[in-house]
């Protein structure tokens, strides 16, 4: 059993390791404890030998792969609750970071990451997201692995080039729709989100790893910068929720979960997605549970999360809520609600009272139940509460198991290369047709300046004959003109007898 906490009567909430792939929600307004209520939870999962991946919004989630030093509250909290064998210990930890700053590289392709995630990312409109499906669909026709952002750019420059060909088969491909995903690629480069997209990929096991000595490994995605772009980071979330689902086989439900998944800051979830990416949520909550994953959501008011998904949520864990606006008192009444009444305790009220640390906790039973909600002392973490000085952070990462393994990325022939080497040789045999075509406009211009020549040298050499063939018979008739005279006159003087 993992032990959540207590109360000064000594009774103890502790949560069923069976049914925690039945997922939970922990909930509670800033600075009322829910950081250290995840650490609690993860060192708990990590002890019973099951893996945990969560991220670290704040930077000080680190402090769990240290043991926790000695400290008057946490001895004051020990004695309240009536915990035996409290005993300070590390934890083995995995650090990872998709900027690869504080942590292993985390990595997936375009193709993994899928058109309706990637729009999602790029929040495309409708029209702008069925091109990336047709990118998509050509691209798997012909082999074209899209792996980076150059790729799926490459990708749609081709389409455009080529709609009035894929028109016929996939409809209409809008050169404006193919600039406009374009320049949404831009803007997430621009913003890093770039280093996400590439090799080597995030093998899903490795974040199911456990140490020799049989403790799960607690995975921690340092997350203070992906923050700065929530879309970025809610994407990546449920991206890897989504791979968990898809390459696990399937359980049922084991006496203890495979991995289970902390999502904080989750209502940036939730936060503007369409209805197919929510309906995608729901579906992936709902069924991975059979998995052996169990998925715990952390915001701060249970509103946050869709009803749909807030139904599959059977472990709560609700910190101090404030109330100062009329939204804020229908936050507190909805949280009240849903748990499942204690007779003994205004849960309705106790919501605002309660102090740092401090929860209304209710877990379910050996047989699928809710609990009656109690009001929960929160033990304290046997780990560091507060990040890793950076030469200890250091040291944990060089000692990782998958050190080496992501950290340096790797670039293979992939769409980009190939359409380009397509584009190259066109390019090639567009020159040598034009070189072809103008050698043989060349020979065509040299043929026909040699007839043209020709044909000036022939007329000149026939005007000089026909000058001269004038002349010699111009000559004859003359001579044969006066000749004839002669002749003539000599005839007619003999008969008449002149001399």
């Amino acid at each position: 059993m993992l032990l959540i906490g207590g109360n000064p009567k000594k009774e103890h909430i502790v949560l069923n390791p069976k049914m925690a792939n039945r997922h939970g929600l922990v909930a509670g307004a800033t600075g009322t404890g829910k950081t250290v209520t995840l650490q609690v939870l993860a060192e708990g999962f990590s002890k019973m030998g099951v893996p945990v991946f969560t991220a670290d919004v704040k930077g000080d989630l680190s402090g769990v792969s240290a043991a926790a030093g000695s400290h008057p509250k946490i001895d004051e909290r020990i004695e309240k609750i009536g915990i035996e064998n409290y005993q300070s210990h590390d934890n083995p930890v995995i650090f990872w970071d998709v900027f690869g700053k504080h942590g292993h590289p985390v990595r997936t392709t375009i193709s993994e990451m899928g058109p309706i995630l990637l729009a999602n990312l790029l929040e495309l409109n409708d029209t702008q997201e069925g091109v990336l499906h047709i990118a998509f669909d050509i691209a798997d026709e012909q082999g074209l692995l899209l792996l980076d952002i150059k790729d799926l750019r490459s990708m749609l420059n081709w389409l455009s080039d080529n709609r009035k060909e894929i028109m016929r088969e996939y409809g209409n491909v809008s050169p404006q729709s193919v600039a406009a995903i374009v320049r949404r690629l831009l803007v997430l480069e621009n913003s890093g989100g770039d280093q996400f997209f590439g090799e080597p990929a995030l093998n899903i096991q490795d974040l199911m790893r456990t140490d020799t000595s049989g403790r799960g490994f607690i995975n921690i995605l340092h997350s203070k910068e992906l923050m700065l772009n929530p879309r970025i980071y809610s994407t990546f979330l449920l991206w890897l929720l989504s791979e968990l689902f898809e390459e696990l086989d399937e359980v049922g439900d084991p006496d203890k979960p495979r991995l289970v998944f902390f999502f904080d800051e989750a209502h940036l979830l939730f936060e503007s997605a369409p209805k197919a990416l929510l309906d995608r949520i729901e579906q992936v909550v709902r069924l991975i549970r059979s998995k052996g994953v169990g998925v715990f959501f952390v915001t701060q008011h249970p509103t946050d999360i869709p009803d749909d998904v807030l139904g599959q949520l059977g472990n709560r864990i609700q910190h101090a809520l404030r109330a100062f606006t009329p939204r804020d008192f229908k936050a507190v009444k909805t949280a009240a609600e849903t748990f499942r009444p204690n007779p003994h305790l205004d849960a309705e009220s106790l919501i605002t009272q309660l102090g740092v640390g401090e929860a209304l906790v209710s877990v379910l039973d050996d047989k699928g139940r809710p609990s009656i909600v109690q009001q929960t002392l929160i033990c304290p973490p046997e780990s560091r509460i507060g990040p890793l000085k950076s030469a200890e952070r250091k040291k944990v990462f060089q000692q990782s198991p998958v050190h080496g393994v992501y950290d340096k990325a790797v670039d293979r022939e992939s769409a980009y290369e190939i359409l380009l080497a397509k584009e190259q040789k066109l390019e090639e045999r567009k020159q040598k047709e034009m070189e072809e075509a103008k050698r043989l406009r060349e020979k065509e211009e040299k043929a026909k300046a040699a007839k043209k020549k020709a044909s000036r040298s022939s007329s000149r050499k026939s005007n000089r004959q026909g000058i001269g063939e004038t002349f010699l018979k111009t000559l004859a008739r003359t001579l044969g003109s006066n000749l004839g005279k002669k002749l003539l006159r000599g005839i007619l003087g003999s008969l008449t007898g002149s001399k």
